[in-house]
């Protein structure tokens, strides 16, 4: 998935990154934005999403709000075991603040996997005497079809996961071709965030939902179900920014 960034160095073409991790993320306004071209109601669409300038004269807000996407588990390369989904203290303290109810944060180099073996991804080596084990890993596992296929879980210290996750970013180079099938100027890199990326949002009631709290909460989620796949973000015609969304109970 390729969602622009505001920067682009030399000819390396980036992706939106938080600002205080450099974490890739989704924006808001292109999660929402997308969601709300699936509505094809222009009274409902209104009432959930705002008015736009093309519609109206004046601006008005929706009864929903909805905030960015956030990394919660990345799938690594591994020699030993395929792929390693990978994650943080950081990242599964971010994705508590909306569970009512979870186990203790796990500490870094928590697994699933055995204890008695190194890990070896691959960027890096985790030796059997820091591996710790941890069973009650699915209770950070939204529970979804989707979900199931992640069946190697690892925590990473916050630095590292970061370190990690930039490394494994989907990285393509791109070049123009005349038409002699020659090059035609430089090249570039493009990234993205990889297939089987787990990613969440949340989302709410804004406070001009008064009167209209319930009947925005149904039609948002009944939005949400008729519409499970989506494409966010660039790139479409090569397949990019296909995602599955559901939501968590």
């Amino acid at each position: 998935m390729h969602t622009g960034g505001t920067t682009q160095e030399g000819n390396l073409l980036g992706i939106s990154r938080e600002s205080h991790t450099n974490l890739p993320y989704l924006p808001s306004s292109s999660i929402r934005g997308r969601i709300r071209a699936s509505e094809g109601d222009t009274t409902k669409r209104n009432r959930l999403f705002g008015t736009t300038l093309e519609e109206s004269s004046t601006l008005e807000q929706g009864d929903i709000w909805i905030g960015d996407g956030s990394l919660l588990w990345l799938p690594v390369p591994s020699l030993s075991h395929g792929i390693v989904w990978i994650s943080s203290p950081m990242l599964l303290r971010r994705w508590g603040r909306f569970q009512e109810s979870l186990p203790e944060i796990p500490e870094a180099y928590s697994t699933n996997l055995d204890t008695d073996k190194p890990i070896y991804l691959k960027d890096a080596i985790i030796k059997p005497n820091h591996l710790r084990d941890w069973s009650d890993w699915e209770h950070f596992m939204p529970e979804h079809t989707q979900t199931q296929m992640i069946e190697r879980v690892l925590i990473l210290p916050d630095q590292h996961c970061s370190t990690l996750i930039q490394m494994s970013l989907w990285r393509q180079v791109k070049i123009k071709l005349d038409q002699h099938k020659s090059v035609d100027g430089g090249f570039r890199y493009e990234e993205a965030i990889r297939p089987d990326t787990l990613m969440y949002f949340p989302w709410g009631l804004t406070a001009k939902a008064n009167g209209t709290a319930e009947q925005s909460n149904s039609d948002f989620k009944q939005l949400i179900h008729s519409h499970e796949l989506l494409q966010i973000g660039g790139q479409e015609s090569l397949g990019r920014g296909f995602v599955k969304q559901w939501l968590d109970s």
